[in-house]
């Protein structure tokens, strides 16, 4: 999975996270059923759990993105 966004030709800032760290942070918010902010405390133990020196997203990016990306999270009960 790629975590940071590759870089963009457009001008202005670009985005720092990709498309696929989006989903994976609501996926964990859902999952769990974790406020935002838990969801957010939770990705970053586990990527020092796992190793990864990546950045996590914070709680305003997420919010913003989260708004125009289409995901569809299915569970089971």
């Amino acid at each position: 999975m790629d975590w940071l966004a590759p870089a963009s030709d457009k001008r202005g800032r670009s985005d720092k996270f990709s498309d696929a760290a989006i989903p994976f942070c609501l996926m964990v918010k859902n999952g769990f059923g974790l406020g935002l902010r838990q969801a957010m405390g939770m990705i970053a133990c586990l990527l020092k759990l796992w190793g990864l020196g990546w950045p996590v997203l914070d709680y305003s990016t997420l919010c913003r993105r989260q708004k125009n990306l289409q995901v569809c999270i299915s569970y089971r009960q």
